[in-house]
């Protein structure tokens, strides 16, 4: 008997049959990515990491030796202006309310960023200072001069400078001392500097001092203690006396470990500079 042959496919066919194949090849791999991607769990989000000045290290108590030597770097108001006599000003007076040797280094005008009239900015000064003078504690003051040209560069030029005093007394515990208000209200700027001093010295490990925050100056005792004639807004007799005695009173605390980090921030409704 004979079989009978089944037709040969035509190219047609062939070609229709082998793009239907591929057509279900492709569908096969898609669908197997869809459920790969499916269970693979989405990638970690990244942890955000702090910088640097945001972290915040614990002083340790400040100790003074014996016959301590207290170094007081700043500005007018550490030089004694509106005093009736600049051996009157405040830093001047920590001598006798801390029982320490103080050696005082205050220009007028000067700030981190801004020049003073008897000399140049807090970088500058620092540069010159005496590696020989070897004091146990440094305690930098100020500045409100620097309000007028906050904030363009002014936490670059705080890191300098005290990067400059670390260096150059390195056994030193440093104090920073920030900013007391001139005028009331609170000028934004100040407060907006002793935040950013706040933050550096705590990134540091530095003992901060605030006037703003501690509110030294207040409408009740700012008549009696600051200078509004010819002072120029700078404290009066009394008021180098009462500061001195708030510096000592705070550098006590220091000693006890007491946390008086400030870390004070601007009110919506201070005066712009």
């Amino acid at each position: 008997m004979t079989r009978a042959l089944a037709p040969r496919p035509s190219w047609r066919g062939r070609l229709i049959a082998a793009v239907l194949a591929l057509a279900v090849a492709i569908g096969a791999v898609a669908a197997v990515a869809v459920i790969r991607d499916w269970l693979t769990p989405p990638p970690a989000a990244p942890v955000a990491v702090a910088a640097p000045e945001d972290a915040v290290i614990q002083p340790a108590p400040l100790v003074f030796p014996d016959n301590p030597r207290v170094l007081v770097f700043g500005d007018s108001w550490t030089f004694g202006s509106a005093a009736s006599d600049p051996s009157l000003g405040y830093a001047y007076l920590l001598a006798d309310r801390l029982s320490a040797e103080v050696v005082v280094d205050g220009v007028r005008g000067s700030g981190y960023l801004k020049p003073g009239l008897d000399g140049g900015s807090f970088g500058e000064r620092v540069a010159a200072l005496d590696p020989a003078l070897d004091p146990d504690v440094v305690i930098l003051q100020g500045s409100i001069n620097d309000r007028r040209l906050y904030p363009a560069g002014y936490r670059e030029a705080v890191t300098a400078v005290w990067d400059t005093v670390a260096a150059t007394y390195p056994d030193a515990t440093v104090v920073i001392l920030g900013p007391a208000p001139q005028v009331l209200p609170v000028e934004t700027a100040t407060a907006q500097i002793d935040d950013d001093l706040a933050a550096l010295a705590a990134g540091r490990g530095w003992w901060y001092i605030s006037p703003v925050d501690e509110e030294w100056i207040t409408e009740a005792n700012y008549d009696a203690m600051i200078d509004t004639g010819i002072g120029r807004d700078h404290p009066s007799t009394e008021g180098h006396a009462y500061l001195a005695d708030r510096v000592a009173e705070a550098v006590r605390r220091l000693g006890d470990g007491a946390d008086v980090i400030a870390d004070a921030p601007a009110e919506e409704d201070l005066v712009a500079p």
